[in-house]
């Protein structure tokens, strides 16, 4: 019943807010349609293993609660909610609209648009599911809106929070080639979680496969994400982390002169410290045009290889 009541909550919050909403010189359309939901159990060992998978830095539910000195409670008690936000047909429909300059190519703007719009839209549905659980009596931390949360550097570029482990951890998809979460509506989604002492019930992982719905980690076929990426970060070894961030780099320098007029700057923490405030616009050729980008493509596929 409460996660019934909390994607309605949310489903609400989608359709009305004006942050939900592309700029008007583009269509004003939503950035995404309605949310989903997973719900992991706040002991489950996965939490445990993602300080060897993603980093040492990468902090266990129970440790994020006690960080924000939140009241003493077993991690048996605790739940891990996970959002997606999955992008809305207009964005992907038009994600065709590359535009092609001589040293660098970049998403259609309308991409560019939504994905630098997005940050301020997740930062709103989590202040308002903090004032959901708190109406029901409940205590939450939402990582992402905390001064805890922060980007480590002292490995491989990671943050000590990773939506997308996370998300895997509530059952809401696997990881694919290019390092995205495949979901039941694809890998072209933003994410957003929460921890509770609420009494969600938990989502069953169905997958405990981590790249169980990606074609090419399962049967061997696709890659598709290879050919589309620009940057040649992804290969049959996987995916370049470096790589893949400094071409973003040059992405958002180039669309920063073109449409920063209407861009909304965006801070975070990056080893714990405020940086200056940045104009994020993403990359995500590797999740346009190709089989994951709005479904799971391993959706009434043989899993025999």
């Amino acid at each position: 019943m409460l996660t019934e009541e909390l994607l309605s909550f949310l489903g609400r919050i989608y359709d009305e807010s004006d942050l939900n909403r592309l700029h008007e010189d583009y269509g004003g359309d939503k950035i995404f349609s309605y949310p989903l939901i997973g719900v992991a159990a706040g002991n489950d060992p996965i939490f445990q293993t993602f300080k060897e998978v993603v980093g040492k830095g990468h902090l266990t539910p129970f440790e994020m609660w006690n960080i924000n000195s939140l009241k003493s409670i077993k991690a048996s008690y605790l739940r891990v909610v996970s959002i997606i936000f999955p992008y809305g047909n207009k964005i992907r429909d038009e994600s065709h609209n590359i535009i092609k300059l001589k040293h660098v190519t970049l998403p259609a703007e309308v991409y560019s648009i939504g994905r630098n719009y997005a940050n301020d839209f997740k930062k709103q549905v989590l202040r308002k599911s903090v004032d959901f659980i708190h109406s029901r009596g409940f205590e939450i931390v939402a990582p992402m809106i905390t001064d805890s949360f922060t980007v480590l550097t002292n490995q491989e570029l990671h943050s000590n929070w990773s939506e997308r482990h996370i998300a895997f951890a509530a059952g809401l998809g696997t990881f694919s080639h290019h390092d995205g979460l495949i979901t039941e509506v694809g890998c072209n989604i933003r994410l957003a979680s929460f921890i509770t002492n609420a009494p969600f019930t938990i989502t069953t992982r169905i997958h405990e496969d981590p790249y169980g719905n990606c074609l090419y980690r399962a049967k061997g076929i696709c890659r598709e994400c290879e050919r589309r990426c620009p940057a040649n970060a992804i290969t049959e070894n996987g995916h370049d982390k470096n790589l893949c961030y400094y071409y973003g780099r040059k992405i958002a320098r180039k669309m920063l002169i073109r449409i920063g007029d209407i861009l909304k700057p965006h801070v975070r923490r990056v080893d714990g410290k405020l940086r200056d405030p940045s104009y994020p616009v993403g990359c995500a050729f590797c999740q346009f045009g190709v089989p994951c980008m709005d479904k799971n493509p391993m959706r009434g596929e043989s899993r025999d290889l």
